[in-house]
């Protein structure tokens, strides 16, 4: 740092030379009002350093590098922001990582203000108290398939924000739980792995828990390689157990958004008598009305538009899982996935666990874990609720809005999740609705299209409140905040780092 050169007054002189009495007089006055001045000045700083009453839009956020924490003012009538920094009590707020310079939204922090060591679940001063506890957000990147410019960077920005705006760092959430965000990146997805760094993300570089060719059973060593999405890259999800710094871990795709707390899933899974309130089923959406088992270890949804209608064994639904961390079921895991006693055309332990799509890795193993080896120890939540895909529930097409076939759950009756109010979605996932950064209006009058549409609107708003700003794109304003000049991917107006 440049400091400034010292200003000496043209009226000092050496002893040796003389001073005047009258400015000796002089300098003594000056002195006394500099001392008076001092002592005012330090009078106000102890005056504003005082907790104050800010205003509910604000955020706090956290110094990537030091720990900093200081509280981001957007400012009425531009898009700039300012900082200062916030002091509650002897604890500091932390909040969203500012180690992305977002176009026209927060800076990175550079004042260093001491803050505990806990992650980022210290509330803002507007919050009735600190945080339950600090949940862990993870993700997981098993390649690069769409170069470095690939819009999922903006997925996990808005995910993260998502996150953020659903937490107790938010005070209007009314959430009492605070998050931190990792991604587990497989090794042939470091290239990319810095982007998601870049919006604040811990990168844990982890390969997958079994090498291939330790795997026993010959028909899991030789087709799981080629199942699902990732092959046996999809098994570094379950690293996501080893998170052992926090109670709960919650493993989303990227290509998902949270739309309200999920305060009820973390009670009941800290709780250890859940007989109580956090039994509710109006708080806990259970799939076919299930009660709370004893101690819950993991919440789910299943994929029934995998298999046929009325299955009794249904995969899991990638892109969503609720876990309690434990190193004892990370190695039960791995000693399941070593055996490798996956029977062709009969799944998981012969039982029934597959085939279906992605039954040899995660959405496969998961349920075989929790259904058959560890009976009543997960919940199945409503899927119309939690990972919401605006899917049909029935085995037969919807036309004009009118619902037919059986359904796929095996109930008689069954809900029809793409008539959901949105305003009740605690998060959803985009593969049937295709992915925001499409910039698809549709704009049918039907029921998938209504859903996918409301649903697309959220994702687009968090992005805007994320960049303090909406876009300058001209095609269904309203609809796309300004981020998309046309319909198609190419349409879409990526997030300016």
């Amino acid at each position: 740092m440049v400091r400034p050169k010292s200003i000496r007054s043209s009226r000092q002189s050496s002893f040796s030379g003389g001073i005047l009495p009258t400015t000796a007089a002089y300098n003594i006055a000056l002195c006394s009002i500099m001392l008076s001045a001092v002592l005012l000045l330090s009078a106000y700083a102890v005056l504003f350093s005082l907790p104050d009453n800010r205003a509910p839009n604000t955020m706090p956020t956290r110094d990537a590098d030091s720990g900093a924490a200081s509280e981001w003012i957007r400012k009425p009538n531009d898009n700039e922001s300012v900082k200062r920094p916030t002091n509650v009590g002897a604890e500091s707020v932390a909040g969203e990582v500012a180690n992305v310079n977002l176009e026209g939204g927060l800076r990175p922090v550079t004042k260093t203000v001491a803050t505990p060591d806990i992650g980022n679940d210290v509330p803002a001063s507007t919050s009735p108290g600190p945080s339950k506890a600090t949940v862990a957000y993870a993700v997981s990147l098993t390649g690069c398939p769409g170069g470095q410019d690939d819009p999922l960077t903006d997925g996990a920005a808005v995910l993260k924000h998502s996150i953020h705006l659903q937490s107790a760092l938010n005070p209007a959430s009314g959430s009492r739980y605070g998050y931190k965000m990792y991604a587990i990146v497989h090794p042939d997805a470091t290239d990319c792995a810095q982007q998601l760094a870049a919006v604040g993300y811990e990168l844990l570089v982890r390969d997958v828990p079994v090498p291939v060719d330790e795997i026993r059973g010959d028909f899991l060593r030789t087709k799981v390689v080629v199942n699902g999405c990732c092959g046996e890259k999809e098994y570094v999800k379950l690293h996501a157990y080893t998170l052992l710094d926090h109670p709960v871990v919650v493993h989303l795709d990227l290509d998902t958004i949270v739309l309200r707390p999920m305060d009820g899933l973390f009670d009941a899974m800290l709780n250890d008598d859940n007989s109580a309130a956090a039994n509710d089923m109006n708080k806990l959406p259970i799939m076919f009305d299930k009660p709370l088992p004893p101690r819950v270890d993991a919440y789910f949804t299943r994929d029934y538009n995998m298999v046929k209608a009325g299955k009794k064994h249904v995969g899991v639904q990638g892109g969503f899982l609720v876990l309690r961390p434990s190193m004892e079921v990370y190695n039960n895991y791995v000693d399941i996935i070593r055996e490798g006693n996956f029977v062709e055309g009969k799944g998981w332990g012969g039982l029934g666990y597959g085939p279906f799509y992605g039954s040899l890795t995660i959405q496969g193993i998961v349920p075989y874990y929790y259904d058959e080896l560890h009976p009543n120890t997960a919940v199945e939540l409503n899927r119309c609720y939690y990972n919401s895909m605006a899917d049909n529930p029935r085995d037969k097409k919807t036309v004009n809005d009118v619902v037919s076939g059986n359904c796929r759950d095996g109930r008689d009756e069954c809900e029809d999740c793409r008539d959901i109010d949105v305003t009740e979605i605690s998060t959803a996932h985009f593969t049937l609705c295709q992915k925001p950064w499409s910039c698809l209006p549709h704009g049918q009058d039907m029921l998938q299209h209504r859903l996918c549409r409301k649903l697309h609107h959220e994702w687009f708003r968090v992005r805007a409140d994320l960049e303090g700003k909406n876009g300058e794109g001209q095609f269904q304003p309203d609809q796309f905040f300004g981020f998309c000049n046309h319909s198609g991917g190419r349409g879409y107006i990526p997030i300016k780092a």
